[in-house]
């Protein structure tokens, strides 16, 4: 009688654990998924993207604090094509690269220009966009090419490759360049009188000029500047993610969703 006694305990003890255990594996799994689940029960992957909402069309605030612009859309068609999840963080220019390398976001989207020096530091997405630097002036400005800056003042927004091309034609100290935070300030600089010009993508210059009409002001295109190519711009050595973000670059390119978004083909 003891023996059955004893085989019965054990093997309640066994089945009552085994519904735990089996009841903790359960709740594990939905905690552990993370995000929030697709309609075939499926989690979503979420991606916390960075990016400074100061550099209309591109990226910038809309009237009701949303981050909104050309590469917000951008990022949105990539992420649904790979189905995954995306949160945008207007953290900054500069807070980006750390930003990248910490962990604080996944990748960082903020028309960031694809160069050698960059690639020796972070990962890059293949191109999604074209551009090339313009300069801002005044309406009765006589510049009228950027070899024209070498005796001007001009203002560029900080560590972008504008201020790399104004400190390779001035010089890297030299005083007649004005290193501002965003590319509106930049601006205003010129418009008080500060320096002479402004030098940036064409982008911004663009939606400047259509959102400001009675500004009387100018923008001077110059062929000597070569194209310049954004990507997104990943921590160094994460090839899962770049090779996911290129999966979906290359199915908005192939259905026609980044000709849709940005108004024409990129190369």
């Amino acid at each position: 009688m003891k023996k059955i006694s004893r085989f019965w305990s054990l093997g309640f003890l066994l089945l009552s654990t085994a519904f735990l255990l089996f009841g903790c594996g359960s709740k594990d799994s939905d905690s552990a998924s993370g995000g929030e689940s697709s309609s075939d029960g499926d989690a979503k992957k979420k991606l916390v993207v960075g990016t400074e909402a100061a550099y209309a069309p591109m990226e910038y605030m809309d009237s009701n604090g949303n981050i909104v612009g050309i590469d917000i859309d951008i990022v949105k068609a990539i992420a649904e094509e790979v189905g995954v999840e995306v949160e945008f963080k207007n953290i900054g220019w500069e807070p980006l690269f750390p930003a990248v390398d910490n962990g604080e976001i996944d990748f960082a989207v903020s028309s960031i220009t694809i160069t050698e020096e960059r690639q020796e530091t972070y990962d890059f997405s293949d191109p999604y966009y074209v551009a090339n630097q313009v300069i801002l002036v005044k309406e009765d400005s006589d510049i009228a090419s950027f070899n024209d800056l070498k005796d001007k003042k001009a203002s560029v927004q900080i560590n972008t490759t504008g201020h790399k091309m104004l400190k390779e034609l001035m010089g890297k100290t030299s005083s007649k360049i004005s290193a501002t935070e965003t590319v509106p300030l930049a601006i205003e600089e010129m418009l008080n009188g500060n320096v002479d010009a402004v030098v940036t993508d064409n982008a911004p210059v663009n939606e400047y000029i259509k959102n400001n009409p009675n500004v009387k002001v100018k923008m001077v295109e110059d062929d000597t500047a070569e194209k310049e190519y954004y990507g997104l711009m990943i921590k160094k050595g994460n090839t899962e993610l770049v090779n996911l973000l290129n999966e979906g670059i290359q199915k908005i390119k192939d259905n026609g969703k980044l000709k849709e978004i940005t108004g024409f083909d990129i190369e």
